[in-house]
């Protein structure tokens, strides 16, 4: 199995862990949305410096809630308000006339991760799903694990989108573009076209 490398957090940006000379965050744009986010992060993610949901909750001013941290109790309040979804996909569609959400529920995880804290977390279980269609093709910092897969920052975009506000899932993308040119350079690789 190979092991990722964990980045000293010390040297970085603390809000998007890019090292201080090749910060992202004068590129992430305050973003107002007609739904409000809430990022639940799996420990995992914490330290990853390709994490992108870090990026999209600082665009959107979404809080992040950490899962799965040794020793650090869960409290899941946050998931029961009123009008809450959870972006996850599912075979049953919403019911016909159900009214839109009003906070989605992001699982920041990577895709077996995000199952196991469906299963996990009774109050997850228990809300309505937001399914997304297939993303489009583009270059990612990670490969998905899935077919259809895509980073937390994508699947927020094309919530945004399916509900209606394709202008902001355009400033999200052009933040993830940001990130994904910002580490090919750090990486001596040409920026590769996409279709």
């Amino acid at each position: 199995m190979r092991r990722t490398r964990v980045p000293d957090l010390s040297l970085r940006c603390p809000r998007c862990l890019f090292r201080p000379e090749d910060c992202l965050c004068a590129e992430i744009p305050r973003i107002a949305s007609p739904v409000e986010f809430l990022v639940l992060r799996h420990a995992s993610e914490i330290r990853r410096s390709t994490n992108s949901g870090r990026w999209a909750a600082a665009a959107l001013g979404a809080p992040i809630v950490d899962y799965g941290a040794p020793g650090a109790p869960f409290d899941d309040r946050a998931l029961r308000a009123p009008g809450t979804w959870v972006l996850f996909p599912s075979p049953r569609p919403a019911p016909p006339g159900a009214p839109p959400p009003r906070r989605l529920v992001v699982l920041d995880a990577s895709w077996s991760q995000a199952r196991r804290m469906l299963q996990r977390i009774p109050s997850l279980r228990e809300l309505p799903r937001l399914s997304l269609p297939a993303p489009p093709a583009r270059e990612r910092l990670r490969a998905p694990t899935v077919a259809g897969g895509m980073s937390t920052l994508e699947a927020m975009a094309r919530a945004l989108e399916l509900l209606g506000d394709a202008g902001a899932a355009a400033r999200l993308d052009a933040v993830m573009a940001g990130a994904v040119a910002r580490q090919r350079r750090l990486r001596g690789q040409p920026l590769a076209r996409t279709p």
